[in-house]
């Protein structure tokens, strides 16, 4: 009798301790297949092991290894100031709706791949919403306090890339504006933004993403981790980083006109330049060669990634005149005093279609300069 009673204690030790064991660890979750992977070769960028417009010149000059983009920095944009919420608001519903913006801007994202367009800009705390205003007063930023990525906007953002990668688009993404950058709350919290936009990305596989840390270091920052003498530190930082196998490739610009400083370029990955305020298209030629004369610069790519001048029906401008330098140039489109809603990509709210007079020209000369514009949306590029 004692012995069945010391077994039956015995089992019933055994199956307590079952019971209160760890369960097995579940299975890591993997990261979708991914279709698109940007490289950097020299001064050239590759798509899937390939330079972009492979083959492609234009008037003699080399076409071949470029990244022509555009300036789409609001398609994540929302307003969480109750404030100025209203400024938003679509002519046809009198509201404005952050879901129907990215909506939007994804549906558009074929066209524009069919004209030639292999990047874009977006930023997780976009640009300045109306033209030259001197306050930021609204709040736009995919980044809380304490530097953690909220979850709606980061959604928003998903669905752009994921349509990318389908596309075999390479998005320039933005970490920082400094219209927005004051809504962190120190300098820690500004790196763990950079940390936890990575680990977001790395989680879901993305390798056709490169990063921009802020918009324009040189101006309006608060933190000083974020001006030009300083953002090599978060370059570098954002190089440091890797998983399975990849890193994300990183970089800064500058404002309009602005040759970068030799920290910047001897830690990026490739350079960014803005051409607002180059009003002659030899400045913008002058802009790349004093680029190139940067201590720390050595064969890496150039890219004009915000630039307002058009005159695309000339033959010679900002964009032709980077193409001649070898330099990729982005255009960046503003919504003027009494145009209309179609006109401008920055201006919220946003038609992200190409139904303007000065949309319609850039993707018409873009179109020709890389011979694109006819075919399924991926062009020469291989996926």
């Amino acid at each position: 009798m004692r012995t069945r009673s010391l077994l039956a204690l015995a089992l019933l030790f055994a199956l307590c301790a079952c019971s209160s064991a760890a369960p097995p660890p579940a299975a890591e979750t993997q990261p979708p297949v991914r279709h698109t992977a940007v490289s950097i070769v020299g001064d050239q960028f590759y798509i899937n092991g390939r330079p972009t417009y492979e083959g492609q010149s234009w008037n003699g000059h080399r076409i071949e290894g470029l990244l022509f983009n555009a300036r789409m920095v609001q398609g994540i944009f929302d307003d969480l100031n109750p404030e100025t919420r209203h400024l938003w608001a679509y002519p046809d519903t009198r509201e404005w709706d952050p879901e129907r913006n990215t909506r939007e801007f994804v549906a558009a994202m074929p066209e524009w791949r069919r004209h030639g367009l292999l990047s874009f800009t977006i930023n997780l705390q976009g640009g300045n919403p109306r033209p030259n205003a001197r306050s930021h007063p609204w709040h736009n930023s995919a980044i809380d306090s304490l530097g953690n990525l909220r979850p709606d906007y980061m959604a928003r953002l998903e669905r752009i890339l994921d349509r990318a990668d389908e596309l075999a688009m390479v998005p320039i993404l933005g970490i920082f504006y400094f219209g927005q950058d004051q809504r962190l709350r120190d300098e820690a919290a500004v790196i763990r933004a950079v940390d936890n936009t990575l680990d977001w990305l790395a989680d879901r596989g993305y390798r056709n993403v490169l990063i921009e840390i802020n918009n324009e270091a040189n101006t309006g920052y608060d933190h000083p981790i974020l001006k030009a003498d300083r953002v090599h530190e978060l370059i570098e930082r954002a190089k440091a980083f890797e998983r399975n196998g990849h890193r994300f490739l990183v970089s800064a610009s500058f404002t309009g006109n602005t040759v970068p400083s030799p920290n910047v370029v001897r830690a990026a990955d490739f350079v960014l330049l803005h051409g607002n305020g180059v009003e002659d298209p030899a400045e913008m030629t002058e802009l790349i060669r004093e680029t190139r004369q940067v201590e720390g610069y050595r064969p890496m790519p150039i890219v004009v990634n915000e630039d307002d001048h058009y005159g695309f029906d000339q033959p010679l401008n900002n964009f032709t005149a980077a193409i001649a330098e070898y330099a990729s140039w982005g255009y960046h489109d503003h919504r003027h005093e009494g145009e209309g809603f179609a006109d401008g990509y920055q201006t919220v709210p946003v038609d992200w279609r190409i139904r303007s007079a000065r949309k319609r020209a850039f993707f018409e000369k873009l179109a020709e300069v890389t011979g694109e514009g006819v075919g399924d949306g991926v062009g020469r590029v291989t996926r």
